[in-house]
């Protein structure tokens, strides 16, 4: 630490002394006078331009003797007149700033803050040198200020733990890793010149550091995985060449794995057994040793058989996670032909042994395999089996014989059949030949095929102790049969009568038949019509689809055109359709405007059903027609209005002709109108005060024996019909008619809100009145009556 202070000192004090300094009023500070430039010419003193040129100026960071005298600036003319000295810039003016200021009438330049040459390692000043007047005396000038490193950093490893890899057996002086440290201080200087060291290693003199790389290398030979399979390193980095300020770290160096063992069998001779006519099973496992690295491929083995297996019936592969040689039985063996195989197997690693390694006999061991006299099962001779039958075949049709054999020929065995899967019941089995019969007709249809194919399982047993058996797969492929002719879905279009305006008319058709006996589909016209094809035309879009068409201006009107649609069956069928096509007159637009005497106009005619709803419509109208008439003349004659006086569509006199509610054909005076018009108007009294007879009643039946009188104001007509309303429902000596009638009121004027009968909309919900509007402006207000209701 005393020799880097002693440095920074040092470098100090050689760049103080780089600048032209003088001694001014006995104070130790550098006077610089940068306006002087003396130049001998002619052996004379020769007074030129000034140009304001400053020396580099140092300064030690960290310094904490604050505020220090940095320069003295002054100019010639001092003398003359008073100078105001001022600097700009960075660390004044400018961001950073505060870490100088100058007296301005001295020209001291003082620093005020702790430098750091690692944020900032110069600043670039202007000095100025004005009058009082605050004119410029002279040109202002730069002022460098170079801040000095002192070693106030650490040397820092890039990363804490570092990791490295060799193999094992490297010859000395192989590479491994580099370690890399940084120092932030200046590194011109030995602030920041780093040295490198190993302070500790699990070996010693195993690896060695470059002290100026950083990299770590092999120092001798000896490096072996399975002795060894890691070391541990501690690194040191030391900036002053090695003598400063220092850091550690830590280093692993893995040692990677080469293939010098070779795969060791555990025992000479392995013995398995396995049962005959068996296959695709494990028989049993062999088992080896390995030093290399555990899940390498220099562990890894690869095994093989290298004798005793001439029919190939034996197999061997590798657990990758035990590294055992499990032996499998590719082909089925029989105790009859060979009890016993004698098998050699090898074992080799998946990289290839060094060659310095000897070979040993103990990679080969001997594997002996019995072979178990079992009872087989029955064996199917054909397994699939596939057969083809037609849809909808007879029940009792036989369609396939499916038969085993018992491999065992040594005994005298016996095989029966059974089904074990028939999803749709169709099949039958015939238990001692095996022969398989239909039980119900095949339906291409049914859900129980999947693509056209019908599977069912038949098993075969033999009648051994225990009783073996084996299954079969039936597969039969219901072939489609074309017993269905194509069905057009379009009877009437509508079409152009010129071949420019609008579109054809696509046709579609279906077919209950599936593919291949239904689509694509066939188009065309009955060739006995030779006279339609020269208007008409056909074309095929696709399998199911065609588009019709003129090809010439035809007459507006109907015109049956017989469609032949036929289908791509073997044997194809066809059917005959007769489509009505309406040629109509159409717009730019290619929108059909013809009236209904085009219809008239053609020749094909119209049909009897048609032209009846279209007379009974006309009918209706007409009739219509005139009820509305009849009523406009009886409203029109009416002299009193009462409330109802401003309202021009007064509609109430309607509901009383054509909505009445009541007591039947006996009620000739459902409600007195001139009464609801005049409220103030008095009650006629009654013969011989006796109340008044009850019109929607049987005549044995009265009302209430005190009738009240309606009010004389017309906003009082709610409460009144209310009343009237409340005294009808509890009325126990007549039927519950429908009372409120009498005072129902509709249309404008009324005070009072609309009362609808309360059992008389009931059988008016479900109808539609809305063709009304059609009728015209005189039938749309019986539309918005009876709509609403």
């Amino acid at each position: 630490m005393e020799r880097g202070l002693l440095l920074a000192m040092c470098c100090l004090m050689s760049a103080c002394w780089q600048v032209i300094s003088e001694t001014q009023d006995n104070e130790d500070i550098r006077v610089l006078h940068p306006w002087r430039q003396q130049e001998k010419m002619f052996g004379r003193m020769q007074r030129f331009k000034r140009a304001w040129v400053i020396p580099t100026i140092s300064v030690s960071e960290n310094m904490k003797i604050l505020p220090f005298q940095v320069v003295q600036i002054k100019s010639d003319k001092q003398y003359q007149s008073s100078v105001i000295y001022s600097i700009k810039g960075p660390g004044v003016d400018e961001e950073p700033k505060g870490f100088f200021t100058i007296n301005k009438t001295t020209g001291i330049v003082y620093l005020n803050a702790m430098l750091d040459r690692e944020k900032i390692d110069r600043f670039k000043l202007r000095a100025f040198a004005l009058d009082s007047d605050g004119a410029p005396l002279e040109e202002p000038t730069d002022l460098e200020i170079v801040v000095l490193d002192q070693n106030d950093n650490r040397p820092v490893f890039s990363q804490l733990l570092f990791r490295g890899y060799v193999l094992e057996n490297a010859i000395p002086g192989t590479l491994v890793m580099r370690v890399i440290a940084t120092d932030a201080d200046d590194a011109n200087t030995d602030n920041a010149q780093l040295k490198y060291s190993i302070t500790q290693q699990d070996s010693p003199d195993m690896f060695s550091i470059n002290q100026d790389t950083g990299e770590i290398r092999t120092v001798q030979v000896g490096l072996d995985r399975e002795m060894v399979g890691s070391y541990n390193l501690t690194v040191q980095v030391a900036d002053m060449m090695g003598d400063g300020l220092s850091s550690t770290a830590s280093a692993v160096i893995s040692i990677g794995d080469l293939n010098d063992n070779a795969p060791l069998f555990t025992q000479e001779e392995f013995v398995m057994d396995v049962p005959e006519q068996s296959s695709g099973v494990d028989v049993g496992r062999v088992s080896v040793t390995d030093r290399d690295l555990r899940g390498s491929p220099n562990w890894m083995v690869k095994y093989a058989i290298i004798s005793g297996d001439p029919q190939g019936a034996f197999s061997i592969r590798t657990d990758s996670q035990t590294n055992e040689g499990i032996l499998s039985l590719v082909k089925p063996l029989d105790h009859e032909t060979n009890a016993i195989h004698n098998l050699t197997v090898f074992a080799e690693n998946e990289v290839p042994l060094l060659p310095s390694v000897p070979r040993t006999s103990r990679s080969q061991a001997r594997i002996k395999v019995i072979v178990k006299n079992v009872n087989e099962p029955p064996v199917f001779s054909e397994n699939p089996m596939m057969v083809r039958v037609k849809e909808r075949i007879d029940p009792g049709s036989v369609i396939a014989d499916f038969t085993a054999k018992d491999p065992d020929i040594s005994l005298s065995q016996e095989i029966r059949y059974s089904l074990v899967s028939d999803p749709a019941n169709w099949l039958l089995v015939d238990a001692q030949s095996g022969q398989i019969g239909t039980r119900y007709s095949m339906e291409r249809k049914s859900p129980f095929l999947e693509r056209g194919w019908y599977t069912a399982l038949i098993t075969a047993s033999d009648n051994a102790v225990p009783p073996l058996s084996s299954t079969g797969t039936l597969s039969v492929e219901v072939i489609e049969l074309n017993d269905h002719a194509p069905v057009l879905w379009q009877h009437t279009q509508e079409l152009c009568s010129s071949p420019h305006h609008g579109h054809g008319i696509l046709l579609s058709a279906t077919d209950e038949d599936m593919p291949p006996q239904s689509h694509p589909f066939h188009f065309q016209l009955d060739q006995a019509f030779i006279a339609l094809t020269l208007n008409w035309s056909i074309s095929e879009v696709n399998g199911t689809h065609a588009m019709l068409e003129l090809l010439s201006e035809v007459d507006e009107g109907v015109y049956t055109l017989p469609l032949l649609v036929s289908d791509s069956g073997d044997p194809p069928l066809a059917q005959l359709h007769m489509l009505n096509v309406s040629v109509c007159r159409c717009d730019v637009a290619g929108i059909c405007s013809g009236s209904a005497a085009a219809l008239f106009s053609s020749g094909a005619g119209i049909s009897l059903s048609a032209l009846i709803i279209i007379l009974s419509s006309v009918a209706l109208l007409l009739v219509l027609s005139m009820l509305l008439l009849l009523f406009r003349c009886t409203t029109s004659n009416k002299a009193q209005k009462g409330l109802l006086s401003d309202s021009e569509d007064d509609v109430r006199d309607n509901i009383f002709n054509y909505n009445e509610q009541g007591g039947g054909e006996e009620d000739q005076d459902a409600y007195d109108m001139n009464r609801l018009r005049n409220p103030a108007m008095a009650v006629p009294p009654s013969p011989r005060f006796k109340p008044p007879i009850r019109r929607d009643a049987p005549y044995s039946q009265t009302l209430p024996r005190y009738p009240r009188r309606p009010s004389d104001r017309p906003s009082d007509i709610s409460d009144f019909i209310q009343d009237g309303l409340q005294a009808a429902d509890s009325d126990p000596s007549v039927p519950p008619y429908d009372t409120a009638l009498i005072y129902d009121y509709e249309g404008e004027g009324s005070v009072a809100g609309t009362l609808s009968s309360i059992l008389s909309s009931e059988d008016d919900i479900d109808q539609d009145y809305d063709y009304l509007e059609e009728w015209g402006p005189r039938f749309r207000r019986l539309a918005d009556m009876y709509g609403n209701q």
